[in-house]
């Protein structure tokens, strides 16, 4: 398991509900969290009581080629994960059964090459790109290099690329963000778009102590967003609450219930606002694992989506991110 100190223990809620993990890591060294989280680690914590069917890679800037043409290095972290999932598919567990990976974007139409070779490493699993945007004019951890990369025509014709070859666009940007990737999602309407993390609504530095104006801000634009019919959302990476407490630092993994507490009426907000087809429950593993274990994670999940039926729940938990990636359905 990957909590950095021992969780309380939990019994799994409804075992028998299947999951497709829409979003987790993968790296050898260090990675993000300082600690390795090779394929044995995910297996570890998908094998830790939850039904976990299948999984969904997402980009890490992890083992990349060291040499040759820039635009293809991200090649060499495809390559890595591909040969992961095949050991995945020999064991009996989850299987990586989808691989989202980098390509940069603003190359424009000229990208289609670099998808294709993305494509030959994946082995039958690559099924899209992120491309990160996030950028705020706060003195903040930017991973985009500039502020508007979304309305800029290149950018898009980059998105475009991945529709016309059956690729979706994982987007991560913050939530005053939001409308720009409204506006991508308009101009390229036939490129699925995932917003990853909630639309992450910031809660730290600049923001801290102003949760109701950031929630306010954050529904408003998700309404909007609502409305482009080829956006989808992953419902996790809740690591701080819209409070700005650190829960990283506290030392003691949360509870179900305290992720509960802190995001079961705005996951469920989202849910209404874009229907359970719509969104996919993620893990973001091993991110989120500095503040909550795998299976209190999706005990949470599972409470948040109590009050809805037993075949939304099946969206809610695999089939929105089965029809996102292209895998297999349980409807």
């Amino acid at each position: 398991m990957t909590t950095p100190v021992s969780a309380p223990a939990e019994e799994v809620l409804d075992p028998d509900l299947p999951i497709c993990d829409a979003h987790h890591h993968l790296w050898d060294d260090t990675g993000h969290t300082g600690t390795p989280y090779p394929l044995d680690a995910l297996l570890a914590d998908t094998g830790s009581g939850h039904r976990v069917l299948r999984t969904v890679f997402v980009e890490c800037h992890a083992h990349y080629l060291a040499d040759g043409p820039v635009e293809l290095r991200p090649v060499g972290e495809v390559r890595y994960v591909a040969a992961a999932a095949e050991r995945s598919a020999t064991l009996g567990g989850a299987e990586i059964a989808a691989i989202v990976g980098h390509a940069d974007l603003t190359l424009g139409a000229a990208v289609g090459d670099v998808l294709d070779t993305l494509d030959d490493a994946g082995r039958g699993r690559f099924r899209g790109v992120r491309h990160t945007t996030a950028h705020d004019p706060s003195p903040m951890n930017n991973a985009a290099t500039r502020s508007g990369l979304m309305g800029e025509a290149t950018f898009r014709h980059g998105v475009d690329a991945l529709g016309v070859r059956g690729r979706s666009f994982d987007a991560f940007c913050f939530h005053p963000q939001l409308d720009e990737l409204a506006a991508l999602a308009r101009a390229c309407e036939g490129t699925t778009i995932v917003a990853n993390h909630l639309g992450v609504p910031i809660a730290g530095g600049p923001y801290r102590g102003r949760s109701e104006e950031v929630r306010s801000v954050w529904r408003s634009a998700l309404r909007g967003l609502a409305e482009c019919p080829n956006v989808v959302v992953k419902l996790g990476g809740i690591t701080r609450p819209l409070s700005g407490d650190r829960w990283d630092r506290r030392g003691v993994p949360a509870s179900s219930e305290e992720i509960v507490a802190a995001w079961g009426d705005d996951i469920r907000f989202v849910i209404d606002t874009f229907g359970p087809a719509r969104c996919m429950f993620e893990s973001n593993f091993p991110v989120d694992a500095s503040v909550v274990g795998y299976v209190a994670l999706w005990n949470a999940f599972k409470k948040i989506a109590a009050p809805f039926t037993a075949a939304e729940r099946v969206d809610l938990f695999h089939d929105t991110a089965a029809r996102t990636y292209r895998l297999p359905t349980l409807n």
